[in-house]
């Protein structure tokens, strides 16, 4: 690899690079083509191995293990992938938080890491239908946390008795593997069919309310709130750094972790080789890198073509001591959604920032509420909020190996 007799600072965060003159203007002329050749032609797909998840367990013999091997395919928020099984009963499954695995700056509550387990519950349920099991499920068999706690408990238990009947298989299956989470702009030429949106209520469990606009003027509306709270989120030093942290750059670092925020452009991995690209402290506001990561939550936000959103009862299920439950809830709730979208071609994508519960968010989050329902939060929470629109399919993001979830 080439020298850089003067090497330019290093750039914090992922700049968004429109083209590679783009990329070498920023890194400060030609010598750096030497260097970054090895680079140019090189892939930009995931590791075999940390996507060999989507291609499903085959014949796995286990039916837990078949099962949990379509569970660990959930989304989760910052793709943390959050959990821990425990088969050590026979017949059922117990399902942990992985407190290793929190987001504690962005997700000070855990809500999210909350929802995330219902994301997980879901799936482990349709694949054990798939097999022709009735898994009955408790949730916080021990008990619930507090509303701003978590502990050890499992959050859910699902068991089946073994020769029982078996249930009406969940036609949602089918999407399981080919369910993904599209992270780029929307096509804004191509509009959302009101009747794609009207057939994703019809799969979801009672207990959670559905909200949904195609209006113009409130689409529009809620365009500039998604991006007003992502400029929070990146311009608080503590939020923004969690996410620095969690990014993953190249095949090495996809293939160690198998989780996070992935970057496989060869632009940044020629940053990164070079040791220009800087995640050991947050862009300044106005910077090279700030504007590269505002430019890709503008593009997030600016193509959104319509918004659906999930709400619980916060102040019942406060009253009947259920905040926990509410959240896994919510979060069954939007794994059968997406599915749904999936079987329509219709992309849906969490717009995760307003609805985040750290204290410089708390405008926005108030906001969001009242636009959305014109209640407050402690009335009724909206625990998913996603834009939708149509793009080319995306590729799947890695998942960790399903031995590293498990105990046995």
């Amino acid at each position: 690899m080439a020298l850089l007799l003067n090497p330019p600072a290093k750039v914090t965060f992922m700049p968004h690079l429109s083209s590679r003159r783009d990329f070498i203007h920023l890194m400060g002329g030609g010598a750096v083509l030497a260097a970054t050749a090895p680079l140019a032609g090189c892939s930009s797909d995931y590791p075999a191995a940390s996507v060999a998840a989507w291609q499903g367990p085959g014949g796995e013999p286990d039916v837990r293990r078949w099962a949990l091997a379509h569970a660990l395919l959930a989304p989760s928020s910052h793709n943390r992938q959050p959990w821990r099984a425990d088969l050590r009963e026979p017949n059922a499954i117990a399902l942990h938080v992985d407190r290793d695995r929190t987001l504690p700056m962005t997700d000070p509550w855990f809500r999210q890491i909350m929802v995330s387990q219902g994301t997980f519950v879901e799936l482990l349920v349709i694949a054990l239908q798939e097999r022709g099991l009735d898994p009955q499920v408790q949730l916080f068999p021990q008990g619930e946390p507090g509303e701003k706690t978590l502990d050890d408990r499992p959050v859910a238990r699902l068991h089946w008795a073994p020769g029982a009947a078996p249930p009406a298989k969940d036609p949602l299956f089918a999407q399981i593997l080919r369910r993904h989470t599209a992270k780029v702009a929307y096509d804004t030429q191509r509009a959302v069919n009101p009747g794609q949106v009207e057939a994703l209520k019809t799969v979801l469990p009672a207990g959670v309310t559905f909200g949904a606009t195609l209006e113009p003027a409130r689409v529009a509306a809620l365009r500039a709130l998604c991006l007003a709270a992502a400029k929070v989120e990146i311009g608080t030093p503590r939020t923004m750094m969690e996410s620095l942290r969690l990014m993953r750059v190249g095949p090495a670092e996809i293939a160690q972790h198998r989780d996070g925020i992935t970057v496989m452009s060869p632009f940044v991995r020629a940053m990164a080789a070079l040791g220009l690209f800087d995640r050991t402290q947050v862009p300044a506001v106005g910077s090279t890198g700030y504007r590269g990561a505002l430019k890709r939550f503008e593009e997030h936000s600016l193509s959104a073509m319509g918004f659906v959103w999930l709400n619980t009862d916060q102040a019942g299920a406060r009253a009947a001591g259920r905040i926990r439950a509410s959240q896994v809830e919510a979060g069954r709730a939007y794994l059968r959604l997406q599915l749904k979208a999936t079987e329509l071609g219709l992309q849906v994508h969490p717009m995760s920032q307003a609805n985040q519960e750290f204290d410089e968010m708390k405008p926005w989050y108030d906001q969001l509420h009242q636009q959305l329902n014109g209640q407050s939060v402690s009335e009724r929470v909206v625990q998913m909020f996603c834009r939708i629109g149509h793009c080319a399919d995306q590729p799947h993001t890695p998942r960790r190996e399903l031995a590293t979830m498990i105990r046995a």
